[in-house]
C-alpha cells in the first residue's frame, strides 16, 4: 500500500523544466504573480504539512525561499543537510525516499548528479522537486520568468545568456524560455556551449511556441537587440581548471560595454551568487538595468507557486 492517499500514476515530479507541459508553466506562473501579490494568500499546507528540503550542497536562497515559502504556505520545512544525516553516512537514496514519503507531501533537494534526483524520485511516493542539480535549475527558471513577465511579455522576447551555457542555467534558460517562446541567444566559446541534446529538445519545443534558440561564440551578436541578459558565475565551489575557465570566458564579462548592445528598456539577470568583477561588474549588477534582486526574490513567490501547484492542485 502506497503511504499516500494519491495513486502513483498522479505523482508529479520537477526534476527539469519540461516537466511541466507548456500550459503548465504558464499556471505556475500565473499563480506566482498572484500569491507575490497576495502573499499569504494561500494556505494549502495548512495542519501544518511538511515538506523535506534537503541540501548535499551549500545554499543561500534556495534554502531561505524554500523554508519560507512553505512556512507562508501553513506548512512545516523540515530542513536536511545530508552531512548531518544518514544520507552523508552512506544509507542510499533510494531508502531516504521511502522513509521521508511516510513523513512528508514531498521532497526539495539540491545535489549533485541527475542520476541522484532520478532515484530520489523513482523510490519517493511524493512530488520531488529539484532544487539543483548538475544539469538543471528549474526552479531558477519559474523565478526568472516571473521577473521576466513583470517587465516584457513573455512570448517573442528575446533574451541573451552569455557565459558559461553548458551546465545547469545554460540547459534550463534554453528549455524553460523556448516553452515560454522566447527568443534566446547564447553567447558562449566552443566548449562552454549547450549539447547537442539540449539544442534539439528546444528545437522541438520551439516548433510549438514559435521561439528560437540560436548559439554563437560572439558576446556582441548575441546580446544585440536582446530584451534580456542574463549570465551566472564562471566558477562553481570546487571546480577545477579555474584560471583557464577564466581566460576561456574573459571576453563574455557582462559589463556596460556589452550590455550597450542591448535593445533600450532591457533588463539584466544573474541567479546569484555573483562573483564580481569576473562574469558581471558592479556598474552593471547595481545599475539602473538590473532586476537581480527583484529575481533573488521571486524565487520564494514561483517556489511557493509550483508547491502549491503540486500538492495542492491549487490554480490561478
Amino acid at each position: 500500500m502506497k503511504p499516500k492517499q494519491f495513486a502513483e500514476q498522479t505523482k508529479r515530479h520537477f526534476l527539469k523544466d519540461d516537466d511541466l507541459t507548456i500550459a503548465e508553466q504558464a499556471e505556475v506562473l500565473a499563480l506566482a504573480a498572484k500569491l507575490k501579490h497576495d502573499r499569504f494568500g494561500s494556505t494549502v499546507l495548512a495542519g501544518p504539512k511538511s515538506v523535506a528540503v534537503i541540501f548535499e550542497k551549500s545554499s543561500t536562497r534556495t534554502r531561505l525561499s524554500f523554508h519560507a515559502g512553505i512556512a507562508e504556505l501553513g506548512g512545516n520545512p523540515i530542513i536536511i543537510d545530508s552531512q548531518s544525516s544518514h544520507l552523508g553516512r552512506g544509507e542510499t537514496v533510494g531508502d531516504t525516499a521511502q522513509v521521508l514519503s511516510r513523513y512528508v507531501e514531498a521532497i526539495v533537494i539540491r545535489t549533485f548528479g541527475d542520476d541522484r534526483i532520478a532515484d530520489l524520485a523513482e523510490h519517493a511516493s511524493v512530488p520531488v522537486v529539484n532544487a539543483l542539480t548538475d544539469g538543471w535549475h528549474p526552479c531558477q527558471l519559474l523565478a526568472d520568468l516571473q521577473t521576466i513577465a513583470e517587465h516584457k511579455p513573455l512570448k517573442g522576447t528575446s533574451i541573451a545568456y552569455v557565459g558559461d551555457a553548458a551546465f545547469n542555467m545554460g540547459n534550463s534558460t534554453v528549455i524553460a524560455c523556448s516553452m515560454a517562446g522566447m527568443h534566446v541567444r547564447i553567447g558562449a566559446p566552443a566548449g562552454y556551449q549547450p549539447s547537442a541534446e539540449i539544442l534539439a529538445r528546444a528545437a522541438e519545443i520551439n516548433a510549438e511556441t514559435g521561439g528560437s534558440v540560436t548559439v554563437t561564440d560572439d558576446p556582441v551578436a548575441a546580446v544585440t537587440g536582446a530584451d534580456v541578459v542574463s549570465t551566472d558565475a564562471w566558477i562553481s565551489m570546487g571546480m577545477e581548471g579555474q584560471d583557464q575557465r577564466l581566460a576561456d570566458l574573459a571576453a563574455y564579462q557582462l559589463n556596460a560595454e556589452l550590455l550597450a548592445h542591448a535593445a533600450d528598456g532591457a533588463i539584466v539577470l544573474h541567479c546569484l551568487p555573483a562573483h564580481r568583477g569576473e562574469e558581471i561588474t558592479d556598474e552593471v549588477m547595481d545599475g539602473p538595468h538590473s532586476r537581480v534582486f527583484d529575481q533573488a526574490e521571486n524565487r520564494l513567490h514561483a517556489q511557493k507557486a509550483l508547491l502549491a501547484w503540486l500538492i495542492g492542485g491549487e490554480r490561478p
